[in-house]
């Protein structure tokens, strides 16, 4: 759901004059690249022409059952998980909102998903968690009733969304989770052992829908450059595998590889630089390989496993082993699908573990993973190590004495060019936890449509970051919900990076670390009147000292040079997104530096 070029101007977003909106658009387009503008711009003209259209048009007859009559007996699982599935089971609602304020008999190609609120919500009821959920509750509680309650909340589904109409139907990406899921459910239910002719009807049907769907507009999906671009022929992959056509799958396939060759690089850094979208590309990817290896279909072209394994790796080492949470970076949108070991937004532990085991022969944090056991997934002997020092495109990483930090680098292009478009205005972001509770913290997301306008300001912009403003200016101007120009150019440093804005001033940043003891130093350089820099606090009772805060426990001291140019502190109040779609307010130590301050050394002492 991110539009490379969303209307400038729109709600929610910077307007700028006529023309120096121009030139920004160009500029955007410049640093984005011929290969994505060239993409959005042939999608357009096909919408234009109507040619999606016309490929989703005619009857689209859904009938008979969706699922087997029977369910397998249930996998080995460890105590507690049949209980908490069948809990689950009995807490979903008899009638989930597929819609919210959207209508549902609207043409989807032409729907306005930013007039009725945020549509994530309505796109999540309907990616058929519930019906995975019901799946594995039927493999437990046979006498339950449980395949019956799926078989009717399928129709009913079939019956509100209408195929091609109405908000679940807007987005492609949409209709290839949805395919992954409903894939996966019969696999779990061993219905796609011999397909097609083992599909019921019904699945069949469906599955050729979402694979029309997918198809129309292949060229957004690929403009984007981010999960749209691997989730849309992972499912058409799904589609044309428990559909029999051997020719379809080959192509999606080699589709899905190129798309993992291009946006995951060999040491696993992401184009999305962020651990929740790293997670949903992990799960696409394991369920598309899972259902591959059910058929006994020919391996994904490489370099899928290679760079599949390099992303778990790379997550793995974000994860915080006592609890599955990840540091806020970046843009994500509380994502956990096909979650069968029901851990949830907040743990992505479960999502790494089948990943290793999947792409990298080994094991993660859970070698007991109810997730792994219902896809009978062996545990590996060896695990994933947490290396003290790491390196991937977009971000580095350090490791302590139980505190991990994480800096976004964002030097994954070409002579300093950034290769893919930052989501927020965090470079040089630095995120520092103590084992799973974060001290210098990231602002979160919000929400893709938030009810109010100064969100996206208090959440996404520097400002609300770890890391240098000069002059309260933002380095990038914000062309879209999804969009930025005059991206800094980044390059890396042995121990940090270092970011020159296009409007001339850098910063270079390197930490060091010894013991329990956390030093970054910010060298400033180039022309500027004034330079700020904050740090967002955890919850607490944060006082000022002469040289910084501290809560009591934590200490952050500030030093500047020259010495005789001291800088001016205060806490000021900010906001923070603890999760999608929420907000609270948070505490920041605001940094004030004149125009002849040339480094600035924060030190975080932690509690011992």
């Amino acid at each position: 759901m991110s539009d490379q070029f969303p209307l400038i101007g729109e709600s929610g977003t910077t307007s700028w004059p006529r023309l120096a909106r121009l030139w920004l658009t160009l500029d955007a387009a410049w640093r984005l690249g011929s290969r994505p503008v060239g993409l959005i711009l042939l999608h357009r003209a096909r919408l234009a022409a109507g040619l999606p259209q016309r490929a989703l048009a005619g009857p689209h007859p859904v009938a008979g059952r969706f699922l087997p009559a029977s369910a397998p007996a249930a996998p080995p699982l460890v105590d507690g998980v049949a209980a908490a599935v069948l809990a689950a089971t009995a807490a979903l609602p008899e009638a989930p909102d597929w819609h919210g304020r959207y209508d549902p008999m609207a043409p989807a190609l032409g729907m306005d998903l930013f007039a009725r609120g945020d549509v994530r919500p309505v796109w999540e009821a309907s990616r058929f968690a519930d019906i995975l959920l019901l799946a594995q509750a039927a493999r437990l509680d046979p006498a339950g009733g449980h395949l019956d309650r799926a078989e009717a909340r399928l129709h009913a589904w079939c019956a509100a969304n209408p195929a091609f109409r109405g908000p679940a139907w807007a987005c492609g990406q949409e209709a290839a989770l949805r395919a992954l899921s409903l894939a996966l459910a019969l696999a779990l239910l061993d219905a796609d052992r011999d397909p097609p002719r083992s599909l019921p009807p019904a699945a069949r049907a469906l599955l050729r829908l979402c694979a029309r769907r997918i198809a129309a507009t292949p060229a957004y999906a690929a403009a984007q450059d981010n999960n749209h671009s691997l989730s849309e022929p992972a499912g058409a992959y799904a589609c044309a595998l428990l559909l029999g056509e051997a020719r379809a799958a080959a192509w999606a396939a080699r589709r899905l590889a190129a798309a993992v060759a291009r946006l995951v690089a060999p040491d696993g850094g992401f184009a999305q630089v962020s651990p929740g979208y790293a997670r949903l590309a992990l799960d696409v990817l394991s369920v598309a390989e899972v259902l591959r290896r059910r058929r006994g279909a020919p391996d994904f072209p490489a370099p899928l496993a290679a760079r599949a394994g390099a992303l778990a790796a790379w997550l793995h080492r974000l994860v915080a082993p006592e609890d599955g949470s990840t540091p806020h970076l970046g843009v994500e949108d509380g994502s956990a699908f096909a979650d069968l070991g029901l851990r949830g937004p907040a743990d992505a532990r479960g999502s790494v573990e089948r990943a290793a085991r999947l792409f990298a022969g080994c094991g993660a944090d859970l070698p007991e993973d109810a997730g792994a056991a219902w896809l009978g997934l062996a545990a590996p002997a060896s695990r994933l190590d947490r290396p003290a020092r790491w390196r991937a495109d977009g971000s580095m990483g350090w490791a302590e004495a139980g505190a991990t930090a994480v800096l976004r680098t964002g030097t994954d292009g070409h002579r300093g060019r950034l290769r893919y478009r930052p989501a927020q205005s965090d470079l040089l972001h630095l995120t520092l936890r103590d084992g799973p509770r974060a001290i210098l913290r990231d602002a979160g997301t919000g929400s893709y449509n938030p009810p109010e306008p100064w969100w996206p300001a208090a959440l996404a912009s520097a400002a609300a970051h770890n890391a240098v403003v000069f002059d309260d200016t933002e380095p990038m101007p914000r062309l879209g919900r999804f969009l930025f120009a005059r991206w800094p150019r980044l390059s890396p440093l042995a121990d940090g990076a270092a970011r020159r804005d296009a409007a001339g001033p850098g910063q270079a940043r390197k930490v060091a670390v010894a013991g329990r003891c956390w030093t970054v130093t910010d060298h400033l350089s180039g022309r500027f009147g004034g330079a700020t820099l904050r740090w967002r606090l955890p919850p607490g009772p944060w006082r000022l000292l002469a040289d910084g805060a501290t809560d009591g426990a934590i200490r952050v001291a500030v030093a500047a040079e020259p010495a005789g140019a001291p800088p001016a502190f205060r806490l000021e109040r900010g906001w923070e997104s603890p999760a999608y779609g929420q907000i609270r307010g948070a505490t920041l130590l605001r940094i004030d530096a004149g125009r002849s301050v040339s480094t600035i050394v924060t030190q975080v002492t932690l509690a011992p």
